[in-house]
């Protein structure tokens, strides 16, 4: 029983392979096959790596202005999650503008918001206008 499975099997792979093998041997008589390419080159122009400098400015002004108008009886989490928000947008502008930071390695509280407003001013003076 096992060995006629066999011989069926090996029948049915036999078939199939030489009918697959058969239609590419056609198309590369007919000159439709394509040999795999492994590395094929794009005509297409690279994307940029990072967002234009317009919509991370618009971002961070509109991150400021949620920032300020928070009410008084939001969740903490509110303000704690548009106040990581700006300050990724803080950190791609001054990227974008080659500003130097230590946003990234400062832990949060008066040290954090000392280097916040050290990276605002920076910006300012570089031609960004973050504050509306």
């Amino acid at each position: 029983m096992a060995t006629s499975l066999l011989y069926f099997g090996s029948i049915v792979v036999g078939v199939v392979g030489s009918v697959a093998g058969l239609g590419w041997l056609a198309r590369c008589v007919f000159g439709t096959a394509r040999l795999p390419v492994p590395h094929r080159r794009t005509s297409e122009p690279p994307q940029p790596v990072h967002r234009p400098l317009e919509l991370v400015a618009a971002d961070l002004r509109r991150l400021a202005r949620q920032l300020a108008r928070v009410p008084a009886g939001a969740p903490m989490a509110r303000r704690r999650g548009l106040q990581a928000a700006y300050d990724d947008v803080l950190l791609e502008a001054a990227e974008l503008l080659e500003v130097p930071h230590t946003l990234t390695g400062t832990p949060p509280g008066l040290a954090r918001d000392a280097e916040r407003l050290r990276v605002q001013a920076a910006l300012a003076a570089a031609g960004l206008v973050v504050q509306d």
